[in-house]
């Protein structure tokens, strides 16, 4: 079978390789702690499920709009307009399956064969290799130990084929929050190159003693049709609801046209039964962000704590998200064959920093039950140590 050279080009995720080797060792019975998943361990909201089954209930599962049902995407503009001081129009919004695919179609909507798309590292896993099926080039700044990049190393990273900056904010996997000076700038820097800049902003909503998140909407009067800014969100991370795929994305009525175009020819719409969910989420869910918050909170000081004392372990301290990036280059330079290490020996999943920009690096999740993380820290301790 000839396989084409761009899905050749396409590396695989290191999270789902390592959560498949985690499961088989799981089914022999080995005692496996997973600190590699970015999945919160929480139920569902009560007001998810009740509108779910409340659609259920009328037998009528058809097909929803291609952009979203008008019931979540006015929803999205409450949300929008009390998160982002910005009230977007119904034309502004697509519903999309996760955040994920928001991101995909952004990039198909945008980029042509050989434009650039600036990422700042460390950066999620899956944008480079999106960007590269979109048939762009992914072009990335490194960070220092702050692990917050220097403006002047973006801008010196910008080419003629420049076409978008990508910002996740708190960042996946450091667990960084961005200064609002320093998106602030970004912002500015981006009007005036007239170069588009894409938030993933999954994380907002999840941070921590006093750190403060910034909407991009908030550094520039600039109105949603005339500027460059697209903002990606979704229910997944904040609302701990992965399962449903609901994510979404406020922008410029011709790039939302076009991402909807290109939906109606893949996905079509997004399942009626999940939107459903998401509207009674974004309805009823204030409290159930509250409690994930708090819960988190308390995971991430565990997680601190337990690496806080541990000899040649360099960590940034986290202030939103799920997830801590600390450096364990004292213990090998190649983060990946840490990582099988770890999991062969202890059963601890961690996922490489390699695979994040961030050699040398782990990345660990403590969306697990606070035991486990005391438990695998203690592991890896041992074994290292």
């Amino acid at each position: 079978m000839k396989i084409s050279k761009q899905a050749q080009a396409i590396g695989s995720s290191p999270t789902l390789a390592l959560n498949d080797k985690a499961r088989s060792l799981t089914a022999q019975g080995k005692p496996v702690i997973n600190l590699g998943i970015g999945e919160p361990a929480n139920d569902a909201p009560g007001g998810a499920i009740r509108y779910t089954i409340a659609q259920l209930e009328t037998r009528q599962i058809k097909y929803a709009p291609t952009a979203g049902t008008p019931a979540l995407r006015k929803a999205i503009q409450d949300y929008t307009e009390k998160h982002y001081g910005r009230r977007p129009d119904i034309k502004n919004i697509i519903v999309t399956v996760g955040a994920k695919q928001s991101l995909a179609n952004i990039f198909y909507s945008l980029i042509n064969p050989g434009e650039e798309v600036i990422l700042l590292a460390p950066y999620w896993v899956s944008y480079p290799e999106m960007v590269k099926i979109a048939g762009g080039k992914p072009v990335i700044v490194p960070s220092p130990t702050s692990l917050v990049p220097s403006l002047s190393a973006i801008q010196a990273a910008v080419t003629l084929q420049t076409k978008a900056i990508l910002l996740n904010n708190p960042n996946n996997p450091s667990g960084v929050v961005y200064p609002r000076e320093f998106v602030s700038a970004l912002v500015r820097f981006c009007e005036t190159e007239d170069i588009y800049l894409v938030m993933d902003d999954i994380y907002h909503q999840l941070l921590y003693e006093g750190y403060q998140w910034v909407s991009g909407y908030s550094c520039t009067s600039t109105s949603i049709d005339d500027g460059n800014l697209v903002i990606v969100n979704g229910v997944s991370k904040t609302y701990g609801m992965t399962g449903f795929r609901i994510g979404w994305t406020v922008g410029p009525q011709k790039l939302i046209q076009t991402m909807t175009k290109i939906q109606g020819q893949t996905t079509s719409g997004v399942t009626i039964l999940a939107q459903e969910g998401a509207l009674g989420a974004l309805r009823e869910g204030a409290d159930d962000v509250l409690s994930l918050r708090e819960n988190m909170r308390q995971n991430r000081q565990l997680m601190l704590d337990a690496l806080g004392n541990f000899p040649g372990v360099e960590l940034v301290k986290p202030g939103g998200a799920f997830y801590v990036l600390p450096n364990f280059s004292a213990y090998g330079q190649n983060s990946a064959e840490l990582a099988k290490f770890l999991l062969e020996n202890v059963y601890v999943v961690t996922v490489p920093g390699s695979a994040f920009g961030m050699e040398g690096y782990l990345r660990l999740s403590y969306t697990c039950p606070p035991a486990q993380i005391t438990e695998a820290i203690r592991r890896i301790r041992e074994v290292l140590l």
